[in-house]
């Protein structure tokens, strides 16, 4: 990587950060079918390092399974595809389609676990930046615009308010088929957000220089018509 600060000639990345639930993952997939860029799932790259835990047995508090959890990390063999009209993305692990397992909130909490973890933070950190290419990068995660690329033309923190990001996951997992409960999911996002933003390494919260998006009873387009301004102004769309 380029030395600190000295960034050129890379290409291009409009950062998506905020809590699960905010709604970023659906806009940065739409924002990258509609720019037809490549899109970076920061948050399913920790969820698949949880997958491979829970495979294995390993424990967020047992530092010897910390050690095996990032060295599985580093390992990682992973590809986002996206639909072509953004609608939905795949998250693939060495060819295994994952989507549906990394949603399950056991898994979602396991990764929160691992992810406060330097090792593994660290592990994944040059994966990240490796998925940087012409003709450009969305990158949805915590710590895009401020530890992974901060360098991004353009850093979005998305936010909505706990009960409409519950409300969201609930509809989200109804629709799936899977076993949702609206209270615990709640209690699961308020616990999160908690543990990312009092972690020592990484923790999530807006970059400096980043543009706060509220999407509290907004509905996608409203949104995606906000970013697209932005994107504009910065000569990216």
């Amino acid at each position: 990587m380029p030395a600190e600060h000295d960034y050129g000639h890379l290409a291009p990345v409009v950062a998506f950060d905020g809590p699960g639930g905010s709604g970023k993952g659906t806009l940065s997939r739409l924002v990258a079918a509609r720019l037809g860029w490549h899109l970076l799932d920061s948050g399913a790259l920790y969820r698949l390092v949880a997958v491979v835990a829970a495979r294995e047995g390993w424990d967020p508090e047992k530092p010897a399974d910390v050690d095996r959890a990032a060295a599985a990390a580093a390992a990682l063999d992973v590809a986002f595809p996206v639909a072509g009209d953004g609608s939905d993305a795949a998250v693939l692990l060495a060819g295994e389609n994952v989507t549906a397992v990394i949603r399950d909130e056991a898994v979602a909490r396991l990764a929160s676990g691992f992810a406060a973890h330097p090792p593994v933070r660290a592990a994944l950190l040059e994966l990240q930046r490796r998925l940087r290419r012409e003709p450009g990068l969305v990158a949805d995660g915590r710590d895009m615009g401020t530890v992974v690329f901060p360098d991004a033309e353009l850093k979005l923190y998305v936010t909505a308010s706990p009960d409409e990001r519950a409300r969201r996951r609930y509809e989200q997992l109804s629709l799936s088929g899977g076993g949702a409960n609206i209270d615990q999911i709640y209690w699961d996002i308020v616990e999160r957000d908690a543990r990312d933003q009092a972690r020592t390494h990484s923790p999530m919260k807006p970059a400096a220089d980043a543009v706060e998006v509220d999407t509290t009873g907004e509905d996608v387009e409203q949104t995606l018509a906000r970013v697209f301004g932005l994107l504009s102004e910065r000569g990216l769309a």
